[in-house]
């Protein structure tokens, strides 16, 4: 199914191209989150006279990413779980409680979805988390996982 873009998705194309995709991926995820458009002529044409306008609130949108990676990147998260004896978790690190952390310390809205730990954290350690704030911009943060208290 072919698609025009409406904003920068990394891995598969910048604004105004038209794309070939997946019927589902389509309309399940970028017609529904406003991130495309069915390439019909009409369509075609209105996304060539708004394509400045779109490049435009891209533009704003990185630098806002850029303010916030100035922020995040290279800082370190403390996140307390219940571990075992030889230092495993019960359950993992997600993203969901990641996110909640930074919303807790420095006051950001980040979702979920731009949160990739590296590898998943299922044990007490340090660990390097990817968060991905644009489709260009990434911040790098370390989380340190601690022992809340040990159960035999």
């Amino acid at each position: 199914m072919k698609v025009i873009l409406l904003e920068n998705i990394k891995r598969i194309g910048s604004i105004g191209e038209i794309i070939d995709v997946k019927r589902g991926f389509a309309r399940n995820f970028l017609i529904a989150n406003k991130k495309a458009l069915y390439a019909s002529r009409e369509n075609i044409n209105q996304v060539e006279k708004i394509k400045t306008q779109l490049s435009k609130k891209d533009n704003e949108k990185k630098q806002e990413a850029k303010k916030i990676a100035e922020k995040i990147n290279q800082k370190k998260f403390i996140v307390k779980k219940l571990a075992t004896e030889n230092k495993e978790l019960y359950g993992s690190v997600k993203p969901t409680e990641i996110s909640k952390i930074i919303k807790e310390k420095e006051k950001l809205d980040i979702t979920p979805s731009m949160i990739q730990p590296i590898k998943e954290i299922k044990s007490i350690g340090n660990f390097k988390v990817k968060v991905s704030l644009h489709s260009e911009i990434e911040a790098e943060i370390h989380i340190a996982v601690e022992s809340a208290e040990t159960i035999q």
